[in-house]
């Protein structure tokens, strides 16, 4: 794509020091496949699926003639009231795909806004059954469930938090589980920390089991650097949420759609939500969509209540389940399905763990955690100062033709599902060749 003029002041960058930026702009003007081209013409191999968002790769025709399909027949279709097929034949492709019992989805247009519709529903849900008291969230330190008020009140990154005020009332916090004295490079789940659930139990003896409306983890934090969950942690949550009657959310914008090998990592883990919230891969990452599968017994339980002619659920956006949206959603679990890509993660899984975590050897990492086609190199922060070393890796990963996640000393990786091992190791082979140099 060219534009004639490349004034690079009028644009905001979200999460991006803007003015260093501006000085030295790292530009992509096309991609193909796991690859991008620079706006100085070099090519760069995605290492991080864009950003966790493309597993099918990029430039997917059969996306792109579905897309422009949609924007002939119908651009747009209100979902106040109306709505069209696509969102109903989605909506049955992602609830095949989810765990039984959970055959209904909620759209939004992004991460944060699913977290926010979830949350809502978790309230609501309780509100018609006459527990109205429950009014709590707990989330989790070094959580991420996106940026919009909810998100970041639930979520437990600091930075995300510290400038915006005291966020929602009523939100607590457990523990996050990453343990590096106990369980450095540890490669899948790791053996100590399932004991960290608790801290569930705890937050209902302090506040009552019943005032809590829902508590909200990813399966393995992702934003903050691959953290998978301890044994047995997972289905210690699941327990404490069913003896007090709470709602158990799980965000898998990131580990949605194969990440992990599996459909969701609900799957992998064996331990069903009341709710997910996905995005990301959900258009191959085409057309800005999220959505929240719901269960049957959450679902059930509001639209019941409602009388006739009634609106259940006083939420929704302008673009929710937006036709073209819905159509790269269709084309993209096509590929996913037509392509066996989810098998695909399985099968590359233990080739990417082996190859990642033979970067241990390098002097500046400090610990290494994978899990699927996701894993994290921590880095030693340099004599600057915290999060220093991270950013200058992100200049020269994009010198050295090589796109991944930094969140401050953590380098994060998320290759493609079309990835094979030749990709694997020509990504090793940057990967090793920068983190030499820093």
């Amino acid at each position: 794509m060219r534009y004639a003029a490349n004034d690079l002041e009028a644009f905001w960058l979200p999460f991006t020091s803007n003015r260093d930026f501006k000085q030295n702009p790292r530009l992509l003007v096309s991609g193909s496949g796991v690859r991008y081209r620079s706006h100085k013409g070099h090519e760069i191999l995605d290492a991080s699926s864009g950003l966790f968002c493309s597993p099918a790769g990029h430039g997917r025709q059969e996306i792109a003639d579905a897309v422009q399909k949609s924007l002939s027949d119908l651009s747009y279709c209100p979902s106040f009231q109306h709505s069209h097929p696509g969102a109903f034949e989605l909506s049955r492709r992602v609830a095949q795909l989810a765990p039984d019992d959970m055959d209904y989805v909620f759209y939004g247009n992004s991460g944060s806004e699913a977290v926010e519709s979830a949350l809502k529903i978790a309230l609501l849900y309780h509100r018609i059954r006459g527990q109205g008291q429950r009014m709590r969230i707990v989330g989790r330190e070094r959580g991420y469930h996106g940026v919009n008020f909810a998100g970041f009140s639930v979520g437990g990154m600091v930075r995300n938090r510290e400038s915006f005020g005291l966020g929602l009332p009523g939100v607590t916090h457990m523990r996050h589980t990453h343990l590096p004295e106990l369980n450095r490079f540890s490669r899948g789940q790791p053996e100590h920390g399932a004991d960290l659930a608790d801290d569930l139990q705890r937050q209902v003896e302090l506040h009552g089991g019943d005032t809590i409306a829902a508590c909200i983890v990813e399966p393995v934090a992702g934003s903050t650097g691959c953290l998978p969950p301890p044994k047995g942690y997972l289905e210690r949550l699941r327990t404490i949420c069913d003896k007090h009657g709470i709602l158990l959310i799980f965000d898998e914008v990131i580990t949605g759609f194969g990440r992990l090998g599996r459909n969701f990592a609900a799957d992998r883990f064996g331990v069903k939500p009341d709710m997910m919230t996905m995005a990301k891969a959900i258009t191959n990452g085409t057309i800005p969509m999220s959505a929240v599968s719901v269960g049957n017994h959450v679902y059930k339980a509001i639209t019941e209540a409602a009388p006739d002619r009634a609106i259940e659920f006083f939420h929704g956006y302008t673009w929710s389940a937006n036709p073209a949206a819905c159509a790269a959603g269709i084309a993209a679990l096509d590929i996913y399905e037509k392509e066996g890509l989810f098998a695909n993660v399985a099968a590359l899984e233990d080739y990417f763990l082996d190859t990642v975590f033979a970067m241990k050897d390098i002097g500046i990492v400090t610990d290494i955690r994978g899990i699927g086609l996701l894993a994290t190199i921590d880095l030693a922060a340099d004599a600057e100062g915290p999060g220093k070393r991270g950013y200058k890796a992100i200049q020269a990963f994009y010198d050295a033709g090589l796109l991944l996640k930094i969140t401050g000393d953590a380098a994060i990786l998320a290759p493609a599902f079309v990835y094979t091992k030749d990709l694997i190791d020509e990504m090793a082979e940057k990967l090793r060749g920068v983190l030499k140099t820093l």
